[in-house]
């Protein structure tokens, strides 16, 4: 067990197909044969880049002695657009800085896989072979955003502190504060920590991530790899202010969620889930919370967009989740499955969900295990993801939904009466 374990969330790349990205939640593995490479690329990048502006913008040789235009040095024109963007990320940095703090969770886990004999094989060992329960300890960053008479609020990502039975908040000067956990949301991917607030006297200011552009200033801040990382910087640029991956919060394949997200090449690794996103103006504009990890892909790291997290951190504060519409239903998809002649089903029926278990609002307005879901107000369904996506983004508690399914061959309708969800 690796003591830089944060859970970190990754986006995988299927080999197999090189044009087609599968997007899989997992443990981050560090490479350390990467780490010189990105610096090393980011600052030539940069340089070249201004030298090609500078060049443009020249207009070339003069015409005349009249009109020549005065001496400039291509390279001080270039060192002092250099030394200005530099000047104002050290700003930025020292802003933000004192705001980043470092996050120890420990939690048990109550049976680890065995280990394998093959090298690399991973959990592909029987799931009958089991290690015994063990102390499994986190590390991640986080931001200090509010203070509230003597309590003061950290928000971090769910996976840095979903398993965690206690938790630990090291600040910028290297003291410890004991924290509990406010609330945490695993769709939205954030948590909110409360700790003793003595002594804190800086606290992140937000930015718009709606205003962001591609090709701006990103810095990250947070702790890679550990302590021993704490407070790392690293510089680079929105590589796209708007994302949308698909992420699977069981690792079993099938989508569970789809982010909004920033995606950005300022270099993220493990430890620095939770840490913040900074614009040139110090303020915080994500939550830094996954990266594509395959072998020779570099710089597509990912962030919770600001404006998001607003909206879930105030929920976490006030109620300790995010409330969310309930249905009941336990699916799977229709297409999964090959020998469905038992449904019944008319030839045109192709796609839907078959529900495997009804709950609450569902059983109450008389859907049962085996009926066939095909529409949600007269939308097509197939998947769980576009029920999950309907329920959250367009129905809130206390609404209705009309469901379209099929019984023994049969068309029907239900319409449904959505609870607050109790748990996630």
């Amino acid at each position: 067990m690796s003591l830089f374990d944060d859970d970190f969330y990754t986006t995988k790349v299927r080999k197999s197909t090189p044009w087609r990205s599968d997007w899989t939640t997992r443990t981050s593995r560090y490479s350390q044969q990467k780490l010189g490479v990105v610096a090393a690329s980011a600052g030539v990048g940069i340089v070249l880049a201004v030298s090609i502006i500078w060049a443009a913008s020249s207009g070339g040789e003069s015409g005349g002695a009249g009109n020549a235009a005065p001496a400039v040095s291509p390279t001080l024109a270039v060192e002092d657009y250099m030394q200005l963007r530099s000047d104002k990320v050290v700003k930025a940095v020292n802003t933000v800085k004192p705001t980043v703090v470092s996050i120890i969770s420990a939690g048990r886990e109550t049976a680890a896989p065995a280990p394998s004999a093959s090298p690399g094989a991973g959990s592909g060992a029987s799931p009958s072979l089991q290690a015994p329960a063990q102390q499994k300890i986190g590390i991640g960053s986080g931001v200090i955003f509010q203070k509230n008479g003597n309590k003061a609020y950290v928000v971090t990502n769910n996976h840095v502190v979903q398993n965690a039975t206690q938790v630990e908040v090291v600040l910028s000067n290297g003291e410890h504060k004991k924290a509990e956990i406010k609330g945490r949301d695993q769709i939205t991917d954030l948590a909110v920590l409360e700790m003793d607030g003595d002594g804190i006297k800086v606290l992140a200011e937000f930015g718009d991530s709606a205003k962001l552009q591609s090709g701006e200033t990103a810095i990250a801040i947070g702790n890679p790899l550990g302590l021993g990382f704490s407070q790392t910087t690293t510089v680079g640029v929105i590589s796209s202010p708007n994302r949308r991956i698909p992420i699977s919060f069981s690792n079993d394949g099938s989508y569970d969620w789809e982010m909004d997200v920033i995606q950005t090449d300022a270099a993220i690794n493990q430890g620095n889930s939770g840490g913040a996103l900074v614009n040139l103006d110090g303020q915080v504009v994500g939550i830094n919370s996954m990266k594509v990890s395959e072998t020779g892909v570099e710089g597509l790291g990912f962030a919770i967009p600001i404006n998001q997290v607003k909206e879930t951190i105030d929920s976490l504060i006030k109620y300790g989740k995010v409330k969310r519409p309930y249905l009941g239903v336990t699916t799977d998809a229709l297409r999964a499955y090959k020998g469905t002649e038992g449904l019944k089903l008319p030839d045109t029926v192709k796609n839907g969900l078959i529900v495997m278990d009804a709950l609450g609002p569902a059983k109450d307005a008389g859907l049962l295990a085996n009926d066939v879901i095909t529409e949600l107000d007269g939308k097509a369904v197939s998947t769980n993801l576009m029920l999950r996506q309907y329920l959250y983004q367009e129905k809130k508690i206390g609404d209705t939904l009309k469901i379209t399914y099929y019984r023994a061959g049969k068309k029907a309708t239900a319409t449904v009466t959505l609870t607050e969800r109790k748990e996630e």
